[in-house]
């Protein structure tokens, strides 16, 4: 993920968020599957789903925490 990517991620709202979270969770299933099956030549695609998503669901937590503290800035 590019650091433009996560800049405008960093825009998006919680809701926005949480629906990226799932097709990302959503495609990860789907590489996993391929290589369960054999389809899937590149493991790294795996890799970098699976820090996307975790970097998703770091945004949303930060969101929420700010939200919490009463302050929309970034952390």
């Amino acid at each position: 993920m590019k650091k433009s990517d996560l800049k405008a991620m960093r825009d998006l709202t919680i809701p926005e968020l949480q629906t990226k979270a799932r097709e990302t969770k959503e495609e990860l299933f789907n590489l996993r599957f391929q290589l369960r099956t054999g389809h899937l030549s590149d493991l790294s695609k795996i890799h970098e789903i699976r820090r996307t998503y975790a970097r998703i669901q770091t945004l949303i937590n930060e969101k929420r925490i700010n939200e919490a503290k009463g302050t929309h800035g970034a952390a």
